[in-house]
């Protein structure tokens, strides 16, 4: 997925939005009044018409007012990809979520720097995701997925995103960093700790998300001291210890990296596996036509992430007064790409809303993000993804939904707490 930020913002309250939103209809609100960013929207997926009137009436959008102040939307495809194009106008920096940093908390991360350290520090760990990589992650892969695949339960209920997306994305993970494997669920927890709405399920408060990554930092800090003794390998870790743009971070931009790394390697996966279980549910006639047809899973896979957009937007800040779509964007702006919503564009996909394994033009999809701060991760994400349908179709006839999914209130991680299902047996 696109890299991912690691600089969770302040927030003093879980009703920082007003929940009422998901009871009221978008062509009935003022639309200069349009917070799209209101977490309650996503954890109750009532977003998608509020997005299509943007779309329609006000393409690039200034939101007045929210608890993150001004920012800008941008919902069109067309209009996303010239943002997230041009870094000579539009900033990564100082961060890639709508809320700031902490003043007195900062975590530096490359996705949310410039050229020319970006590039530097990207480039850095880089090789632990290439293409030869991939070739050794892939017998890894494939065993472990079907070691998690057989352990499940037939004709019981259970959560699919406990049982299988995490499970499977956490031991990736831990291969990733070379992390201890009896330890991955740390790898989990802080990825859920980073983006966590503070009253919302996962945390309290901000001093308790703080004190949890700051033992993240302890337990990487001590890895980093192993590694910086040995020789150099292909572990994140290791790669970050030895690479010349990266001997020298401190503490915070360390943790800011490895946090980065973490909901890159996690987050996303995991809720693009359990959207393509709901999918296939949605849509029983693309399951029937992709059991039918297994060589569509890669496109079945491109179109999951499309359909989900596990990252449902990345900020930019303007280096510069603008214009984009004839708005006149200032110097210092908060711009907001909404891939959630450019990925639903009816201008550039056909049925936008539907879920069909073999679009022609999936792989234009947004959500590995375009120009420099493209996904890096993202053909493991893609070969898990189509590992773990090649081996659920050798095994189950079907993964049957039995229950409405819970979903991750964030608006900016689409996300999934659980998804009750069954397994059936291949007949």
């Amino acid at each position: 997925m696109p890299e991912t930020a690691a600089d969770p913002h302040s927030t003093n309250s879980a009703d920082y939005h007003d929940p009422t939103v998901v009871d009221k209809d978008p062509y009935d609100v003022d639309i200069a009044d349009f917070n799209v960013a209101n977490p309650h929207l996503f954890s109750s997926d009532t977003l998608w018409p509020w997005f299509k009137r943007l779309r329609e009436e006000d393409p690039v959008h200034y939101c007045r007012n929210s608890m993150f102040g001004p920012y800008w939307s941008v919902t069109r495809y067309q209009d996303i990809m010239e943002v997230d194009t041009s870094h000579d106008i539009y900033s990564s920096e100082p961060s890639i979520t709508v809320g700031d940093l902490q003043e007195d908390f900062k975590l530096s991360t490359f996705i949310a720097m410039d050229r020319p350290r970006h590039d530097e520090q990207r480039a850095v760990v880089n090789p632990a995701v290439r293409a030869e990589q991939l070739r050794i992650f892939e017998p890894i892969i494939r065993e472990r997925t079907r070691e998690v695949l057989d352990s499940l339960p037939i004709g019981e209920e259970f959560n699919w995103v406990e049982k299988v997306s995490i499970e499977l994305t956490t031991r990736m993970l831990a291969t990733l960093f070379d992390f201890p494997f009896e330890d991955r669920a740390k790898l989990t927890r802080w990825s859920d700790v980073t983006f966590a709405i503070p009253g919302m399920g996962v945390i309290d408060s901000d001093e308790q998300r703080r004190k949890e990554l700051l033992e993240c930092l302890a337990a990487f800090t001590e890895l980093w001291n192993q590694r910086i003794n040995e020789e150099p390998k292909g572990d994140f870790i290791s790669l970050l210890a030895h690479g010349s743009a990266t001997q020298e971070m401190d503490p915070l931009e360390y943790l800011g990296n490895i946090l980065l790394l973490i909901v890159g390697g996690n987050d996303t996966t995991r809720n693009s596996m359990t959207a393509s279980v709901l999918c296939q549910n949605l849509y029983p006639d693309q399951f029937r036509k992709l059991k039918a047809n297994q060589k569509l899973i890669p496109n079945m896979v491109s179109e999951t992430i499309r359909w989900q957009t596990p990252l449902a937007y990345m900020r930019r800040t303007a280096k510069e007064d603008t214009t984009l779509a004839g708005k006149e964007i200032k110097k210092g702006d908060k711009v907001l790409m909404w891939y959630v919503s450019g990925n639903r564009d009816e201008s550039h996909f056909d049925n936008p809303d539907d879920y069909i394994i073999d679009r022609v033009n999936v792989r234009s999809h947004l959500s590995f993000g375009f120009g420099i701060h493209r996904c890096m991760g993202n053909r493991v994400g893609e070969m898990q993804l189509r590992i773990l349908w090649e081996e659920i179709l050798e095994r189950f006839d079907s993964i049957e939904v039995v229950g409405e999914p819970e979903r991750v209130p964030s608006s900016f991680i689409r996300g999934y707490a659980a998804l009750p299902v069954v397994l059936h047996a291949r007949k």
